[in-house]
């Protein structure tokens, strides 16, 4: 795990250096050809030291400056210029006295001036470069503030994400566990008015329950299932229903080869069959029909419940809590790109239809 979290800090420090190496590099080669379009004569080595040295000692005073950086952030321009003017001005003399002395360590007095001693050069280079050695301080400053801004503006926007995320997943939730109550109250009630009429239908409706309960459970964390999965819970959910209506339904699955995989919001069509049921086919006095489709239509999925029960009342159809949850769970997890259609059918009952992005799970 240590060395896992040595890499990107190997790799920034890498980067450091390339910025730096380069920027002397291009301030060499530039004093170079500076020289020879001037006609004189090219003494390579005391640029290359002077620039490498130069801008490896402001390498290593880059943390420093940081430092100091983060230290005034967000307190004002008064400890703004009380920290850096003073730290500007010593840490410039420093590197300029260091730099004058490493190169002469180097190089030596100027060729022109042989005879110039140490002290001589430092003062006559003191002046132009502790101004140069200033300005590099403010702009190296500014660079380390912008970047350091610009990587808490991403890790606050990453954060805002995260929570953005971890809310919509619990609000999320929160509208699933909605819905099994509000079946469970409707089975119960069916279970209670069996258990003295047939009480064999009721203990089988009990099992079967019970079956649905446990495929539930299992996937009671999982926002999104395979289409498979979901078929398999709406089986068991409809194996309670036949027992309820006896011989007065019939179900059709017509469920494309090419949708199985397809990523589903857990217990989507649960809340379809039972509105479906409750609302269009339980006050039906002859045998009724319900139909579920799912096809693949290019990018988008199509689920499609049919019943041919009475249909939508005159006013046009209302959402209640099955039909506003699953509005709303669409909305949360595809936005736009997700559609719920309640509509009349042409030879009576009523069609839902729904429509979002097709995704398979990641293997």
């Amino acid at each position: 795990m240590s060395k896992l979290m040595t890499l990107p800090r190997l790799r920034t420090q890498g980067l450091v250096l390339a910025f730096w190496t380069l920027l002397a590099a291009s301030y060499t080669v530039s004093a170079i050809l500076s020289s020879i379009s001037e006609g004189m004569a090219v003494v390579w080595y005391r640029p290359l030291a002077w620039n490498f040295t130069n801008f490896y000692l402001w390498m290593l005073l880059t943390p420093l400056v940081a430092a100091l950086g983060r230290r005034t952030a967000g307190y004002g321009w008064g400890r703004f210029f009380a920290v850096h003017l003073p730290a500007s001005m010593v840490m410039a003399a420093l590197q300029v006295l260091v730099m004058q002395a490493i190169y002469w360590q180097l190089c030596g007095p100027p060729l022109s001036e042989p005879t110039l001693t140490l002290g001589a050069f430092m003062r006559m280079q003191f002046a132009y470069n502790f101004h140069l050695a200033w300005v590099t301080y403010g702009v190296l400053l500014v660079v380390l503030r912008a970047i350091d801004s610009q990587r808490r503006l991403r890790d606050e926007r990453l954060r805002s994400s995260q929570l953005e995320t971890q809310l919509v997943q619990s609000q999320l939730q929160t509208l699933r566990v909605q819905l099994q109550p509000h079946f469970l109250f409707n089975t119960l009630n069916a279970i209670s008015a069996l258990a003295l009429a047939d009480p064999v239908q009721a203990r089988l409706m009990i099992a079967r329950l019970s079956d649905f309960l446990r495929l539930t459970l299992e996937e009671r964390h999982a926002q999104q299932v395979p289409l498979s999965r979901e078929m398999e819970i709406l089986q068991c959910y409809l194996g309670i229903q036949q027992v309820r209506f006896q011989d007065r339904l019939t179900t059709h699955l017509d469920v494309a080869t090419d949708t199985v995989h397809a990523l589903v919001p857990n217990m989507i069509l649960q809340p379809l069959v039972e509105n479906a049921l409750r609302h269009g086919l339980l006050d039906k006095t002859e045998r009724g029909t319900l139909h579920i489709v799912t096809r693949r239509d290019g990018d988008s999925l199509l689920l499609r419940v049919d019943d041919d029960g009475i249909g939508l009342p005159p006013e046009g159809p209302r959402d209640g809590l099955g039909l506003g949850n699953t509005r709303t769970r669409l909305d949360m997890l595809f936005g736009s790109d997700a559609t719920l259609e309640l509509q009349r059918r042409d030879l009576g009952g009523t069609r839902v239809e729904m429509r979002f992005p097709y995704r398979e799970r990641a293997a």
